[in-house]
């Protein structure tokens, strides 16, 4: 279940109320008439399931009440009543399932801003996945793979080519362009460094790399893991189970490809710099393909629920 809570402008409240009454899978609605101080208006409360929260909330912007008052929607983890059970049984579909359209713009919003923060984890990460293909480390290039970032803007690019979202599709490819050339920049730096303390060489680069010699060596299954992360990642954040996306982190060779591009180049091994930038190119667009098509195939899926149950409620 979601909880909403509406500042309406006061000649627009009744409007409000009788849109939440008509919606299927509302309940515990609560009105306080003038409690609302900036902006001044009515609050209203209510209670609707996930499955039907997207239509909910898109109708209150077509109000415009984002523009005169306020929404905001949080999440309940507990609700013990059985107003609730009816509500998420008369909802189409499954809560599981339900994407929020305008929560998901909003999280990928904020995760695919380029910030001072996103390029510091993106750089470490990097970083550590340099000395592990220059040690030939698993557990450095797994460690690297959670530690980076850069799934959010992947997600907010396909977000944004489903929603028709210009702004949002310019700032991911920001952040993905800028953070991934600032990162190797900074590790190619680190790894002169790294050298100069005799901790890199070019032989430990070139040598027998049995655990890390993928990551310069694409071929047909980095697309393939790429396209089913991407699934994995998508699902994960329209439906709440954030808990999968350290799985998906730990499946591509994102960062791992840009630490050992970063780590050739200032070797001048032109053969494995190239690979690497292959096998990097290949992720994001298998990342960014997959994660696109999910998103459409769930659009009109819930499309299609949503006619299914307008037709029922006629009948």
């Amino acid at each position: 279940m979601l909880h909403l809570r509406l500042i309406t402008p006061a000649d627009r409240t009744d409007e409000v109320i009788r849109l939440i009454e008509r919606t299927v899978g509302t309940t515990h609605l609560v009105v306080l008439p003038g409690a609302a101080r900036n902006p001044s208006g009515d609050v209203v409360l209510c209670d609707v399931a996930r499955e039907a929260g997207d239509e909910l909330i898109g109708a209150l912007r077509r109000l415009d009440l984002d523009k005169t008052g306020s929404i905001a929607v949080e999440n309940i983890d507990l609700s013990l009543s059985k107003r609730a059970d009816k509500a998420e049984e008369e909802a189409p579909g499954e809560g599981a399932d339900a994407v929020l359209w305008e929560h998901l713009a909003d999280a990928t919003h904020e995760e695919s801003t380029l910030s001072v923060t996103y390029v510091a984890f993106l750089t470490l990460a990097t970083m550590i996945a340099a000395c592990g293909v220059v040690l030939d480390n698993a557990v450095l290039i797994v460690g690297a793979m959670a530690v980076g970032p850069e799934f959010g803007p992947l997600a907010g690019l396909s977000t944004a080519l489903v929603q028709r979202h210009p702004r949002l599709a310019l700032r991911s490819l920001i952040a993905l362009i800028a953070g991934f050339a600032v990162a190797m920049a900074v590790t190619v730096g680190f790894s002169w460094f790294m050298e100069a303390l005799d901790l890199f060489s070019e032989d430990r680069l070139k040598g027998d790399r049995p655990n890390t010699a993928f990551v310069y060596a694409p071929d047909a299954f980095s697309f393939i893991v790429a396209v089913l992360a991407g699934i994995a990642g998508t699902l994960s954040l329209t439906s709440a189970k954030s808990g999968a996306l350290v799985g998906v982190a730990i499946s591509v060779t994102t960062v791992p490809a840009a630490a050992n591009a970063a780590v050739a180049l200032s070797y001048g091994d032109t053969e494995q710099t190239w690979g690497s930038t292959g096998q990097l190119l290949l992720n994001l667009l298998g990342i960014v393909l997959a994660g696109t098509l999910t998103l459409l195939a769930q659009k009109g899926l819930w499309a299609r629920q949503r006619e299914r149950t307008a037709r029922t409620g006629r009948l």
